[in-house]
């Protein structure tokens, strides 16, 4: 099978590098994408990957009717409580979305799941979608709502039957998952930037870090002149040569400013570059995944199958990257990460909301190919001790939940204090 000089570089493992640069050819055009067996990748063949059918719910012998779902926050977290006929229970957290997406909530998805089997979940996202033309509201503000259901009523099902939700979508292959530390902010020096990324470092034992590049949906426009030159050469030169280096552009960039600045980390080792182009700008980030060595990511913004279908089959990105909340929960990420798979493409989720590292690492739990990190966020402390066994950062990975469901220890506990939002 030839191979593009970028596709060489990459099954290498470099960034950088000129020792195979004498047997990689360039083509005369990219490299169509192929499937594990080396065939053609074709839409069926991703669409079949997808549609496979994920849920267990085999120990659950009579129906789980859903009596109620109802929105409730304590303090500054948002819970989703849906319980059965039968009084079983499942809570998740939202992210902060829910502030302003609750009448979406309240209105248009949780009446829908009332008086049905939760066994059924699988196949009811599809009627929920239809239901009184739900997919007028196509998009994250729709997809969020269905995602915080989706996430409660797996954890009923979950500990209905005393198994993880890892367990109930696939069965878990691993209960350690690396993480890479990021920062968020670009109002930052580039010194500021890297003295605070070294601060993560030394706290989680971490050996990835993660920077914001331009100015986040900028038009080329750097958040300040010359910061993210200059954080670029700055990083390798402070954190060092053990230390993997990833770029966030958050859609700054066309492509061939993209390209400069994706260059620019390829110079330094870098080994991840996050959403260059503007996110539904597709056929521009394949120019920049085509242009690059370095691996693109994308897709935190994006809640097609469809799309996520092209930027597989047309390798638009290196890496996907769905959201948890933002694409409609676990399964749909999952039947993501099954057409990546036969192109042998990773699938490292964005995470929105401090308890989405949750719901990340059962993700982590059940998909061969997570790529080599996900992602931490500060402030997730608070919520180890929720668990039980408590859940531990240790040498830059983090520990899988294991009890029943998303793994909650104590579910009344938690919702003691807790007011309905309406």
């Amino acid at each position: 099978m030839d191979l593009s000089r970028r596709q060489c570089l990459k099954a290498a493992g470099l960034a950088t590098g000129t020792s195979l640069l004498g047997s990689c050819q360039s083509p005369s055009s990219p490299r169509s994408p192929v499937d594990a067996g080396n065939s053609p990748l074709t839409a069926e063949a991703l669409e079949r990957a997808a549609s496979r059918k994920i849920l267990d719910v085999s120990r659950i012998d009579s129906p789980l009717v859903i009596e109620s779902i109802r929105l409730l926050r304590i303090d500054r977290d948002y819970i989703v409580h849906v319980r059965s006929k039968g009084g079983a229970e499942g809570v998740s957290l939202t992210n902060t979305r829910a502030e302003y997406l609750y009448p979406i909530l309240n209105k248009r998805v949780i009446p829908f799941f009332i008086g049905k089997d939760a066994r059924n979940y699988e196949s009811l996202q599809w009627e929920l979608y239809r239901h009184q033309s739900n997919y007028k509201l196509q998009g994250l503000a729709f997809w969020c709502c269905v995602a915080w259901v989706e996430f409660a009523i797996l954890d009923m099902l979950g500990r209905a039957q005393g198994r993880s939700i890892g367990d109930i979508l696939g069965g878990v292959i691993r209960r350690n998952v690396r993480f890479y530390v990021a920062s968020g902010r670009r109002d930052s020096t580039p010194q500021e930037e890297v003295e605070y990324l070294q601060s993560l470092v030394d706290e989680t034992g971490a050996e990835a870090v993660k920077f914001r590049l331009g100015g986040r949906m900028s038009k080329n426009a750097d958040a300040s002149p010359g910061r993210s030159e200059g954080l670029i050469r700055l990083s390798r030169k402070y954190l060092g040569d053990s230390i993997d280096l990833h770029g966030d552009a958050n859609s700054s960039y066309d492509p061939p400013e993209a390209i400069r600045i994706g260059k620019m980390l390829e110079d330094v080792g870098a080994v991840y570059f996050e959403e260059p182009c503007p996110f539904d700008h597709l056929e521009d980030t394949k120019r920049v995944t085509d242009a690059l060595t370095i691996d693109v990511a994308g897709g935190e913004q994006e809640f097609s199958q469809r799309r996520f279908r092209w930027m597989i089959q047309n390798r638009g990105v290196d890496i996907v990257q769905p959201d948890l909340h933002y694409y409609g929960g676990l399964l749909r990420s999952i039947r993501v990460a099954r057409m990546a798979a036969l192109a042998n493409m990773p699938t490292t989720v964005h995470i929105s909301g401090g308890f989405g590292f949750i719901y990340m690492l059962h993700f982590a739990s059940v998909t061969p190919d997570i790529g080599k990190y996900q992602e931490y966020k500060r402030g997730i402390e608070r919520y180890l001790n929720w668990f039980d066994p408590v859940l531990k950062i240790k040498n830059g990975a983090l520990t899988v939940p294991q009890g029943p469901g998303v793994g909650i220890r104590d579910i009344r506990g938690l919702l003691k204090d807790a007011k309905p939002v309406s």
